[in-house]
């Protein structure tokens, strides 16, 4: 029961105070209050793999971790092999995953609970929302070990599982990814995979697949044949439902993605952000070499993504093949700063420049956007990015940014302070465990829009030292 005074802190209104980075008003809380304790987010979750050796399990891992991570939440990978290379140092051969192999029994397990120890420190103590629990786990005995230490834990538990019998499929992933493993390091081709098929060899006979009738309580999702067919069982919380969505979306077909800002707009010449310019002369020139780029890469089924602003559609039109205009990719909206030069931010609302220095990612301008909330608007482009093949995407330079912060596994921190310069095209090519990087200046000259981020970012500063790192303009 609680006595009156508790009962009226409990019951009074509460005063609302304005959180000054994200321009959203919530109750100020007394120390009362604060001392209990507020639970904001769902109880953590473990995703747990399932299948066979070279199913793909730690690419859907890797994926899977950088994609929550960009959309805020905080997510780590455990992959057990690791820790059994820690562990051993040097790898022998297949007879290590023997069933009947007992000393390779017991360092696999010890290895499991060690990753497992680990998964509970970081749900449990460092914050974590999801953690990635990435290993075989083919029999139901070991699932069942690993459903009991969640419910000891407090954890909700979602399997992904992947089954695969394409041989093609399967010796691709060998040679593309099993082959660079440190256990491979001084085998030629054919020994590796000679040694890796026997391996696989070792699991298959204690291979328990989940069951829609035995495993008929447990949340999972099972990946069929790389994506060709999808089985997806009680699906319990947001978390999982997201994590079905990417899933589903996600391919291994080879493919190119081009990342490029429109050419130099006439605001950009004056140094004002924002707004919606046309192209300056030079701008117009970046978008014929633009289109003579795109001639010569020969791409097959190219399509082209704009925002709905002008400077990108001027841009495309130049190419003379269709596009599509997206609103998801429409510039950061800076609110009542649009069209103003960081000098007259600085003059007129000091105290807000100096609270974009201190955590530009979450700072949100007044009346307008954070990069927090352009990452959130852009999370349909990315699923659809990940759907599709070829794709050039003409759009701006904090748009740019999340979108090469996804493919690089870039943390918040690092996102806002990403270097896009105009008149440049960046060819990201999605490989096994990440991303292949080139970047192309097309040889026009622009305007630089990039502001590094300054050493001094207290509200206190002199408007020398805040505008220390804006870059030259008109």
């Amino acid at each position: 029961m609680l006595d009156n005074e508790e009962f009226m802190l409990e019951n009074s209104p509460r005063e609302l105070t304005q959180n000054p980075l994200r321009k959203i008003w919530m109750p100020c809380r007394s120390a009362h209050i604060a001392q209990r304790g507020v639970c904001m987010t769902n109880c953590p979750t473990l995703i747990v793999t399932v299948g066979l050796p070279a199913r793909g399990k730690t690419y859907i891992s890797k994926k899977l971790t950088r994609y929550l991570n960009w959309i805020g939440v905080p997510t780590k990978e455990f992959n057990v092999g690791q820790y059994r290379r820690e562990c051993l140092k040097i790898y022998k051969s297949f007879e290590f995953f023997r069933p009947d192999n007992e000393e390779g029994l017991k360092i696999r397990r010890q290895c499991a609970l060690a990753a497992l120890n680990d998964v509970r420190q970081y749900l449990s103590v460092e914050g974590g929302q999801v953690a990635v629990f990435d290993a075989t786990n083919t029999t139901r005995e070991r699932r069942g070990t690993i459903v009991k230490f969640a419910e000891q834990n407090g954890f909700k538990v979602f399997f992904v599982e992947s089954v695969c019998e394409d041989p093609d499929v399967i010796a691709q992933n060998i040679v593309q990814v099993k082959l660079d493993s440190p256990d491979y390091i001084h085998c030629n081709t054919e020994e590796a995979i000679e040694d890796f098929m026997k391996r696989i060899k070792c699991y298959e006979s204690s291979y328990q697949p989940l069951d829609e009738v035995l495993d008929r309580d447990l949340s999972y999702i099972k990946i069929i044949d790389v994506g060709c067919r999808f089985l997806v069982n009680r699906v319990l919380d947001h978390v999982q439902s997201r994590i079905v969505y990417y899933l589903m979306n996600i391919h291994i077909t080879p493919r190119s993605i081009y990342l490029c800002r429109h050419g130099e707009s006439d605001l950009n010449i004056k140094g004002r952000i924002g707004g919606d310019s046309a192209l300056s002369a030079r701008g117009k020139e970046y978008a014929k070499c633009l289109r003579k780029f795109i001639q010569e890469q020969n791409i097959t089924d190219l399509k082209v993504w704009t925002s709905q602003m002008k400077r990108t559609i001027q841009t495309a039109e130049s190419l003379g093949v269709p596009y599509e205009q997206w609103k998801s990719l429409n510039e950061i909206d800076a609110g009542v700063c649009e069209e103003m030069m960081y000098e007259e931010i600085q003059e007129h609302f000091p105290l807000e420049f100096a609270l974009r220095d201190q955590d530009k990612y979450r700072y949100r301008y007044p009346k307008g956007e954070s990069y927090e909330d352009l990452v959130q608007r852009l999370e349909p482009v990315i699923m659809e990015l990940e759907r599709q093949e070829n794709v050039l995407v003409v759009c701006h330079q904090a748009v740019m940014r999340c979108l090469l912060a996804y493919f690089l596994d870039k943390t918040a921190d690092e996102l806002p302070y990403l270097k896009c310069p105009l008149h440049t095209v960046l060819k990201l090519t999605p490989m096994a465990y990440g991303c292949k990087v080139e970047s192309v200046y097309l040889g026009v000259d622009s305007v630089n829009t990039h502001r590094d981020r300054p050493e001094n970012v207290r509200a206190q500063r002199t408007t020398e030292d805040a505008l220390l790192t804006v870059p030259a303009h008109l």
